[in-house]
């Protein structure tokens, strides 16, 4: 009797696929990584099992994985051409990223350097959008994300939205921009309100809250430099 389980039935902490969503991916062994790829294994094995087995034959190298062709896996029960192309392609992925130079994040330390970074993707608008700027303790972007896109003259902001994504981005630093459609640079009531709620939020939660730029098309207006941040 065959008492095999597939990995349905495994333990939920011990599938793949839930064991990356828990832990990240760095958690998961090559096996289990090429398991995701592939998805099944044979009627004989389950997929983490075969990519075991795939891979002691190559002694458990990847490089060596990488070199093998679509008739080489294909002889293994479970492999065809389909799950064969997808290890291939993850392969010379991984022989691609090894040969980039890392991104170079801006570095935004000023609110000229956010303007700069931020007007290309603000000046031609018709309507306000407000975006964030989550940055580590270098002023190195990690991300930017636009979290509201309103009216001609004024945009709803969630501040929980934005202390929610500068904690899972693990931003030490966090700097908020919107532009004026009207071209007028002045604050408004609702936009220092705004700010005060964010600067209020960030000191809960220890971010540095750098600055709050807004955007015409050519001039910006600074609540850093204005000194009110």
């Amino acid at each position: 009797m065959d008492n095999k389980l597939n990995i349905n039935q495994w333990a939920e902490e011990d599938r793949p696929r839930e064991k990356m969503e828990r832990l990240g991916p760095q958690s998961l062994s090559d096996a289990e990584l090429l398991a995701i790829l592939i998805g099944s294994g044979s009627l004989q094995e389950d997929a983490v099992s075969l990519m075991k087995r795939i891979l002691k034959n190559c002694a458990n190298n990847l490089n060596t994985l990488g070199k093998m062709g679509l008739h080489d896996l294909c002889q293994y029960n479970g492999i065809g051409p389909a799950k064969a192309i997808t290890i291939m392609a993850a392969c010379e992925l991984g022989k691609r990223r090894q040969m980039e130079s890392p991104e170079k994040r801006p570095e935004l330390s000023t609110a000229t350097r956010i303007y700069n970074h931020m007007h290309p993707v603000m000046q031609d608008l018709d309507v306000e959008e407000f975006w964030i700027l989550l940055m580590n303790q270098d002023h190195r972007l990690i991300k930017k994300m636009r979290i509201a896109h309103g009216g001609i003259s004024e945009v709803s902001v969630d501040v929980r939205i934005i202390i929610r994504e500068a904690v899972l981005c693990n931003a030490t630093i966090l700097a908020v921009c919107h532009n004026h459609p009207s071209g007028n640079l002045r604050p408004s009531p609702q936009d220092n309100q705004l700010t005060q709620s964010i600067r209020n939020a960030c000191q809960v939660m220890r971010i540095h809250f750098m600055d709050h730029v807004i955007i015409t098309d050519g001039h910006y207006y600074s609540y850093h430099e204005e000194g009110i941040v």
